[in-house]
């Protein structure tokens, strides 16, 4: 078996922190409407950090997924 468990959960994190990302992007006040608070004030600041941290998880998983991907098949 090439791709193993290590490598399915990373990849899934990596498209789960992505397709989140953008979601935020599109659909600004998802945050507000799921929890019921307004963290910022309604400024957008904390939607922006929450893009680009989701944006970085999904990077740094994928750069994971491909790392023991390439392990397992070299």
């Amino acid at each position: 078996m090439i791709m193993g468990r290590s490598f399915a959960v990373k990849a899934g994190l990596a498209v789960s922190s992505g397709c989140l990302a953008l979601l935020t992007l599109v659909q600004k006040d998802w945050i507000e409407a799921v929890f019921g608070i307004h963290p910022d004030g309604r400024s957008g600041a904390f939607e922006w950090l929450v893009v680009a941290a989701l944006f970085a998880a999904a990077i740094a998983f994928s750069l994971l997924a491909r790392a023991d991907l390439r392990a397992r098949t070299s």
